[in-house]
């Protein structure tokens, strides 16, 4: 008996690679998976990887609406000609062209998981837009999974959509954490600081670690603010940063990037595959963001025994527990970011105490394998 078709959506492959890494082949047991994505290349190595088909159509995080009609249009006959039972979209673009081009086609289940709103930190005729398209995508969903409770509180608050679309799955999160995997467990001594050899990091230096974007709002023009204040008063801080720049997208202010560039103290070291070890070297993150769904990262922050440092926003106050496991500060205060990575610096009982809670608290609510149940149970409830 052949198994029903899943489409599973995102605008890049780097979605379905590494935010929702292993949940496709997962759902491959019960469901004929194609992903669909743009970067052709990419796309076909996460085919590979999940083993599952793929349907490569071009689209970019970008306003280009030429080529979004273009992309709904192809999708829309390649779904006439596949069939599938459910389209399952994330992110915007993704959203919007996924729902739309399910919904003309007549796909029966079109579900979009909200993991994240860019649209919050906008303004002006550009915010109506967005609000439009949101809308617009919701209306063509059957069903709206926010992956954290603060997003399902946000969608209400705006009237995107009834609440009766809205459901948040198992504890929030699109994909859980692999704790296996995300183990410190699994670095040796020698492995850190052969390490911290390679990144001029000394065996005594407190490191503190953000992996992400690095763009404005992920707040790292005030994280990089707060740094430099802090480690002037205190040498032996390094501040190490994972993660790209999106100059294009979301630059960050020239002074931030002249001190990232030129204080040694401050490593950047770009994207990484594999986040792990640096995670390993380090002793706090710290999320400054401006808005998240539900970040991954800190997640894998607690899973690998960190306490984190965030921002006061959805997401990240449902994963962070005040004096539990990390320090909830509020939105763009460079400020606020100063005192408590200071705190965590100088009190070494309360950062003792929030590190020994930190990977236990991800264990006990956001284990991958049971996300992915909960997803699956939803697939089923809807084909039934």
């Amino acid at each position: 008996m052949n198994k029903p078709k899943l489409l599973r959506v995102t605008t890049v492959p780097l979605s379905l690679d590494k935010l929702l890494s292993g949940q496709l082949n997962y759902m491959s047991q019960y469901f004929d998976v194609i992903a669909v994505s743009s970067d052709q290349d990419y796309l076909k190595r996460v085919g590979i990887k999940e083993n599952v088909r793929i349907f490569h159509l071009e689209m970019s995080r970008k306003i280009t609406p030429l080529a979004d009609f273009i992309a709904v249009i192809r999708l829309f006959l390649y779904l006439r000609k596949e069939k599938p039972i459910i389209v399952h979209t994330h992110t915007p673009k993704a959203g919007i062209v996924g729902m739309l081009a399910s919904k003309l086609a007549g796909v029966p289940y079109r579900l979009h998981t909200v993991a994240g709103m860019p649209l919050l930190e906008v303004t002006g005729i550009t915010r109506k837009v967005l609000n439009i398209v949101e809308r617009m995508t919701y209306f063509c969903a059957t069903k709206v999974y926010p992956n954290s409770f603060g997003l399902k509180t946000i969608i209400e608050e705006n009237n995107y959509c009834s609440s009766t679309k809205l459901k948040v799955l198992a504890n929030g999160s699109s994909n859980g954490i692999d704790t296996s995997y995300f183990s410190a467990d699994l670095f040796s001594i020698e492995v850190k600081e052969q390490y911290r050899k390679e990144l001029q990091i000394a065996s005594d230096d407190f490191v503190y670690i953000f992996v992400g974007r690095l763009v404005t709002d992920k707040g790292i023009n005030e994280l990089v603010a707060a740094f430099v204040s802090l480690q002037e008063k205190n040498p032996k801080t390094k501040l190490l940063l994972v993660g790209d720049y999106e100059s294009d997208l979301d630059p960050l202010l020239a002074e931030t990037l002249e001190s990232i560039q030129n204080n040694v103290h401050i490593i950047s070291v770009g994207f990484q595959m594999d986040v792990r070890p640096y995670f390993a070297l380090s002793h706090v993150l710290v999320f400054p963001s401006y808005r998240e769904g539900f970040p991954n990262v800190v997640m894998q922050a607690g899973s690998m025994g960190l306490p984190s440092i965030v921002s006061n926003i959805n997401g990240c106050n449902e994963i962070v527990i005040p004096n539990e496991n990390g320090i909830i500060i509020p939105v763009k205060s460079a400020s606020a970011l100063f005192t408590s990575m200071e705190l965590l610096l100088t009190d070494a009982d309360l950062y003792s105490e929030l590190k020994k809670n930190s990977r236990s608290r991800i264990v006990a609510s956001y284990e991958q394998l049971t996300v992915w149940k909960a997803i699956l149970e939803e697939y089923l409830e809807v084909c039934n």
